[in-house]
């Protein structure tokens, strides 16, 4: 499909209903691609989308669309949300050691490239710590510095290790033996169930 197919076809998968804080709703969408501003009418979508669940198939043809057009970040935006309908997705409030008491000293960037450990209280066979390895993406900022803080979206290589994890709970994140970061668990969102491919 091209850019435009892609993008009705995604508007078709957005209840009428549905608008944004701004009051954006899908008709807002038909205007800009009925005047072929496709590129608008995909970022509405994604805020439309960000308003409400909506199934694999719409962030599948937003990620197609955005490849189209080369927008990378929506594109690996699109693909992310893709991930946490598959996965499941946990909200969290984290904060990375400072530089100076860290291994990292370089900013982690924030479009879901990092794959990090996370202590989320499982132990080994033999009473160790056991860890589970997450991706991250940080919420409104494209790069988080050493010391800095944020809302980061983390989405399991493994769903069943997280299962037990709640908000409220605090988790470690390691990038290596060290402790790189801490964060406090704000919401749990496991996989979507399984419907039809669109």
């Amino acid at each position: 499909m091209h850019v435009p197919e892609l993008l009705e076809s995604a508007s078709l998968l957005v209840p009428e209903e549905t608008a944004t804080e701004n009051d954006i709703t899908v008709r807002d969408v038909w205007d800009h691609l009925v005047h072929d501003e496709w590129e608008i009418a995909l970022d509405l979508l994604e805020e439309l989308g960000d308003a409400r669940s909506l199934p694999l198939a719409f962030w599948e043809k937003l990620a197609e669309a955005a490849e189209q057009l080369r927008l990378e970040r929506s594109a690996a935006w699109c693909h992310w949300r893709c991930s946490e309908l598959r996965n499941g997705m946990v909200r969290a409030d984290l904060t990375l050691r400072p530089a100076a008491g860290a291994r990292r000293t370089t900013p982690v960037s924030g479009a879901g490239v990092l794959r990090p450990l996370w202590d989320i209280g499982h132990l080994s066979p033999t009473g160790e710590r056991a860890v589970s390895i997450a991706s991250l993406w940080v919420e409104n900022m494209p790069i988080l510095e050493p010391g800095g803080r944020a809302t980061v979206r983390l989405v399991p290589l493994t769903p069943s290790h997280w299962t037990h994890v709640q908000p409220g709970r605090q988790i470690t994140m390691y990038e290596d033996r060290t402790v790189a970061g801490t964060a406090v668990i704000l919401e749990v969102h496991h996989p979507a169930t399984a419907g039809p491919a669109g």
